[in-house]
Formats: structure tokens, C-alpha cells, sequence
């Protein structure tokens, strides 16, 4: 028995037994488009382009928002280990002063009026957290 030939415009797969034209990665008629492979290289040298930037600039944000929050923890932790004999007021702007034994202290008197090693002017704000001026 011989096996019926189909013809060579039908697509027909003999190991499958099925019609598969519609899933061969090549036009399989006359008629068909023209399929034409795209080059992708450029399109995703592009893309990552992009994203290394993209991600470069958000983590120097977040870097710099980093130091920003770590030299703010220093501060306050430097002044709250300092000497003060007076409950600070919000929205005030009080001065740090070292001793010569090293040992600091918050005073309301500004750096123009003393001869004290000055470290710094700050601001109590609301969040009761000490901003450097």
C-alpha cells in the first residue's frame, strides 16, 4: 500500500499527521508576507542604555539621601550626648559649643558673643530633630 502523496502546496506534517502551515517559521505559500527577521541588538543596546542610567541616577539619589540622613543622625546624637541645663524650645535656633576637655555643651549664646570653640548653629524643628544651620 502506498501512502497518499499530497500535493507541494499543502502542508501537511507526515510525523504529526496534521496541517501545520500556520506554524512553520517560514512563508509556506506564494502568497504568503514576506517574513523578515528584525534586528534586535540595536533596540535592546538602547534599552539597557536606558535602564543602567535610569538605575545609576536613582541610586545616587539615594546615596546622597543616605549621607544626608546619616550626618543628621550625627548631629542629633552629638547633641543630645551634649550638656544643657535648659529644656529646648521648637523652632528655636540654640549652638554648640567643645570645651577644652573635649567635652561639649548647647548654650543659647551665639558664637559672635563668646570666645567658645564653636561646632555649629542648629534648629530644633517640630519632629524634634536638630537641623544643622
Amino acid at each position: 500500500m502506498t501512502e497518499d502523496k499530497k500535493p507541494d502546496n499543502v502542508v501537511f506534517n507526515t510525523e504529526t499527521q496534521k496541517y501545520d502551515a500556520a506554524l512553520k517559521p517560514y512563508a509556506t505559500s506564494v502568497g504568503a508576507p514576506v517574513i523578515i527577521s528584525i534586528d534586535t541588538i540595536a533596540w535592546k543596546n538602547r534599552s539597557i542604555n536606558k535602564i543602567n542610567h535610569k538605575v545609576e541616577a536613582k541610586y545616587l539619589e539615594l546615596k546622597a539621601e543616605y549621607e544626608k540622613m546619616m550626618q543628621e543622625f550625627e548631629y542629633n546624637q552629638l547633641i543630645f550626648k551634649s550638656k544643657f541645663s535648659f529644656e529646648p524650645i521648637i523652632g528655636e535656633i540654640y549652638h554648640l559649643y567643645k570645651r577644652e576637655n573635649r567635652e561639649s555643651f548647647l548654650s543659647l549664646i551665639s558664637p559672635e558673643q563668646c570666645n567658645f570653640n564653636s561646632i555649629g548653629s542648629f534648629y530644633l524643628n517640630a519632629d524634634q530633630i536638630w537641623e544643622k544651620i
